[in-house]
Parts: structure tokens; sequence; C-alpha cells
């Protein structure tokens, strides 16, 4: 047959034109309802997934700041010499040095005495030394015993929103002296202050940071919602459900009537929790766009075909719908993904194979997104994610086969110099070659990861009773390994490692390993650099100070904890 009537008999319009569409009224509805009703269900699990994402990586990122200032609260409380409490100004200069190196609480700290009357405060404010407040629930919580975050409020003196926290002061007989209080402005930079500037779509959306205990709003991204109470019940039952205590995502009307796609995560360190919402209307603009699309599709399709051919329909759709009905069962994954059968050489045909190789670029497309999530894009290590995955797999398997674990702990000495001096590029090849070294070394049970810009993890797994024996060879190799000098960029460069060893067994945690691998690798630091110190998970450390150049927030934890969390 000449190619030309070939393509005439082929073309779906030449059997559309011959056949007709009997059955496109019923099409056409059938598909608005099913397509609407469908495509709504599918982009509200995308967004309420999106959602949660986002509040949970609020609620962390907020449980944090609020750990990390109960954290240096407390240890300004057991810090502090009791007998200063008698001694106002010598106590004032204790606070303004404390405050100066870490001012974490931007508002000020002050210490209230067994009465509850302030006796010394900084930055200094009129009218705060020598008022009792014993009536304040922060205040009344420390001289009970406990640290205590308390409920946001208007600052007298601040003029803003604030948040109180405060510790116990004790005496060398564990008897409450006293209270000291942190007072932070919500908005102060480094705080909730990103919360406050967040917005989620055009119009309404954003975060809300509720205290339940409290009946009030902490924060906003709408200014105006600070330290309102929360609304009534009855008048969002989503949010009932949520002072309640049920976190998820959900589709609610809130008190202004207008529809959200809202997601609830808890903040632990307080008991608040971070609601991510975005309108309705934005969510699902894609299905009143679809709704329209289709109506006047039908539209356009009834003025053009006034001839319904039934049989003719099934005949021309039958491989398409054979073909619709299986890409269906695969998004319902009843089937697994994979090429849909081509029938004809037709649109449909030509179609079908469009749609197998975009079918094969997206699982080419999702593989490679699964590894990148999963492993760092420089060195080709397991990042973060993946390590604290392993490392709670190894410690799951430690507990069953009674044996013991270690977490090598690598920072690399003298890098930034390198860094700065030949350049960014310089150092992502030493970083390389140090990983190439490095995993040499690595058994094939064993986990390498890069957790940071020059920090590596060794996760020994499946040792013996010499387990810290083994781990010191092991360490010991690390070191030798990276004493031979790098060739980059045509120099000559030579760099270190101290490395901090944390050896456990099942009944360790993944925090407790971190934590003692950071604090002895400090120790390493502090002993010359070069070397590796080994300590058993779970043994009593002072917290190493930050070491120089350092951030200060570090705390001695090196930030490794918060980053694989």
């Amino acid at each position: 047959m000449h190619p030309a009537i070939r393509r005439i008999t082929d073309s779906i319009f030449t059997r559309l034109m011959l056949l007709g569409l009997c059955l496109v009224v019923l099409g056409i509805v059938l598909r608005h309802h099913a397509l609407t009703d469908f495509l709504r269900k599918d982009l509200s699990t995308v967004v309420e997934s999106q959602q949660l994402a986002l509040a949970s990586y609020v609620a962390r990122d907020v449980d944090d700041k609020i750990v990390q200032r109960q954290a240096l609260l407390e240890r300004l409380a057991a810090a502090m010499p009791p007998d200063l409490l008698e001694q106002p100004e010598k106590l004032r200069a204790w606070l303004r040095e404390r405050y100066d190196y870490q001012p974490l609480f931007s508002a000020g700290l002050f210490v209230v005495d067994a009465r509850g009357v302030a006796v010394a405060d900084y930055p200094v404010l009129d009218g705060r030394v020598g008022a009792n407040y014993s009536d304040r629930d922060y205040i009344a919580a420390g001289l009970a015993g406990n640290s205590y975050v308390g409920r946001p409020v208007m600052g007298r003196a601040a003029k803003e929103p604030v948040l109180p926290i405060s510790a116990p002061l004790r005496d060398g007989k564990g008897e409450v002296r006293g209270v000291i209080a942190g007072i932070s402005a919500l908005a102060a930079p480094g705080f909730l202050n990103s919360l406050l500037q967040s917005r989620i779509g055009e119009t309404t959306g954003g975060f809300l940071l509720i205290s339940p205990r409290d009946q009030v709003f902490v924060a906003s991204s709408r200014p105006e919602m600070m330290l309102r109470p929360t609304p009534a019940p009855g008048v969002n039952l989503l949010h009932d459900r949520a002072m309640a205590g049920y976190r998820g995502t959900g589709v609610t009307v809130n008190a202004a009537g207008i529809e959200e796609v809202s997601a609830m995560v808890t903040v632990p360190s307080t008991g608040w929790f971070v609601v991510a919402r975005v309108p309705g209307s934005e969510a699902f603009a894609t299905v009143a766009r679809t709704q329209d699309f289709l109506v006047k599709g039908g539209l356009l399709t009834l003025l053009l075909f006034a001839i319904l051919v039934p049989l003719g329909l099934y005949l021309v759709f039958r491989h398409l719908r054979q073909a619709a009905a299986h890409a269906d069962r695969m998004t319902l994954g009843e089937l697994p993904l994979e090429p849909l059968p081509q029938y004809r050489h037709d649109e449909v045909g030509h179609l079908i194979a469009a749609f197998n190789r975009l079918l094969a670029k997206l699982n080419q497309n999702r593989a490679e997104l699964a590894r990148m999530a999963h492993h760092d894009t420089l060195t080709g290590l397991p990042n973060r994610v993946l390590l604290s995955d392993r490392l709670q797999q190894v410690l799951a398997q430690a507990q069953r086969k009674g044996t013991a674990v270690g977490l090598l702990f690598m920072d690399l000495d003298g890098f930034k110099d390198i860094n700065d001096s030949l350049g960014h590029e310089a150092g992502d090849e030493l970083l390389r070659q140090v990983t190439a070294r490095l995993s040499g070394i690595v058994r094939g049970a064993d986990t390498l990861a890069r957790v940071g810009g020059d920090e590596f993890v060794l996760l020994l797994s499946d040792l013996g009773d010499n387990a810290e024996e083994v781990a010191s060879i092991v360490a010991r190799k690390c070191i030798d390994a990276l004493k031979v000098p790098f060739t980059i960029s045509g120099k000559q460069c030579s760099i270190g490692v101290s490395i901090g060893v944390a050896v456990g067994d099942g009944e360790s945690t993944a925090d407790t390993l971190l934590l003692t691998a950071d604090h002895a690798m400090y120790d390493a630091k502090k002993a010359g650099r070069g070397r590796h110190v080994v300590r058993q998970a779970g043994t009593t450390v002072t917290p190493a100070p930050a070491a120089a150049g350092a951030s200060a927030d570090a705390g001695g934890m090196h930030g490794l904890q918060n980053r694989l969390k």
C-alpha cells in the first residue's frame, strides 16, 4: 500500500470521521467526575506529604533551638557558685560574662533567690532587681526543682513577644537556692525569625507554632496571630484534633472559612506543635483548571460529532483503553511499572511508545534520585541519612548477636588551610583522594561516610571482645594512610586526622556513640592532633570546648548529633 494511503487509513482522525464518537458524551461526563476526583485525591496526597515534610523540618529546627537554650541554662545553673546569690554585683558580672560569650537569650538573664525575688540581671533593666517573680510559671517550676519552658508572653521590658526558660540553682546538698532565667525574643535572629518570615503559597499559607498547654499561638507567619488564644472548640475540627494530640495531615476549613491542607508535627522539648498550611484554592488549582478544560473540550466535541457510533468507538479505542487500564493498575500498585504493550502503529501506538520511553526515563531518574538521597555527591560515600540508617541496623545486629560496635569520628587536620590557599576545587580533590585512601581500609561489612565538610565517620560492626584493640588498629591505619603527602594541583600537600573512637554494644544508643566519639575526637585534638582517643560509649565526660574557629553553638557536640537526626 502506498505510504500516503497507509497514513490516512492508520490515522485516528480518519476513523473518528468515519465511525463517529457515540460514547463521547458519556465519556466526557465520566471523565469529568472520575478524573477530577482522582486528581484531587492524588494532589491531596502529594500536598499533604510536602506539608508534612516542611512541618517536620521546622519542628526539628524549633526543637533544636529550645533544647540548646535549655541545655545552656542548665549548664549555667550547674556552674554558678551558690555564694554569688549573696553578692549581687559579682553575680551581675558573672551573668554579663556568660551573656557576652554566648548570647542565646537575646532579652537577657536574671537570677532570683529562694523567695522568687530578683537579685541580679544582665542586661540591667530598671525595676527588675528586687521584684518578686514567684507568681511566674517558670519561676515557680524552677523553685520546685525543675527546668521549665514558660508561657510565651509580651515582654514588659522588651515590648515584644518573648519566651522565658528557667533552671533551678542548687547548693552542694542539692537544695534549691534560687532560679536562673533566660529570656529570648521570639523574633530574634537565630531563634524563630525564620518561621515568622516564611510563607507557603501566594496568599494565606504559612506556619503556625501552637502551645496546647497554654492554648496560644506562640509564633506565626502572620504577625498579627502571635500570642493570640487558639480558636474555641468546634471552629476548626482538625485544629481540635491537633489540640487533643493528633499529629499528621488533613484537609480542613479554618476559622476564616478558608479550606486548607495542613500538617501537624510535635516539638518534643516543649509539647508544642508546628502547623504547615496552604490554602486549598492553591493546592487544588490544577483540579479547577482541569474541570474547566474538560467542560470546554466536551462542548467542542459535541459540536464536532453529532452521530454516535458505540461499536465503532469501542473498536477504535479498544487498545487505548487496554493501555489506560494497564497504566491505571500500575498507578494503583496492582502491576509493576513496565512498558505498555503496543499493538498498533497509529497515533495511539506512537503515544504508547512515547509513554514507554518516558516511563523508562522516569525509572532511571528515580534510581538516580534514590542514590543521590543516600550518598555524598562529591565523594560517593554514604551521607548522614544512610549512615544513620546503617547505625541503627548495626546496633540492632549487635544486640541480637551480643557483639560490639565501634564508631570512629575523623576530623581532618589542616584541611581548611589547604582549602583557603588552593581553592575549593583543590579542596574537593583532596577530599576525594582522602576518601580513596580511607576506603582501602574499610571492610565490606563496615560503613565509611562523609557527614560534613572535612568530617568522616567509620562504623565498625560485628566486633569481638577485643573491640577496643581492633578499633585502635583501624584508627592507626587511617592516620598512617593520610601521612603520605597528597598531590593537589601539582603541589605536595600534607594533612593529618584526629580520630575519636567510641566502642559500644547492642545496649548503646546511636546518640551515645556519636556523643562519645565526638568528645574523644576533641581530646585527640587537644592532645596534639594526628592521633586517636578511644572511649567506651556511655562513659561520663566533660564537654570539650569548641575548637578554635568552630562555631559557638556547637557546644562541644561538633554538630554531628544534630546533623544525623
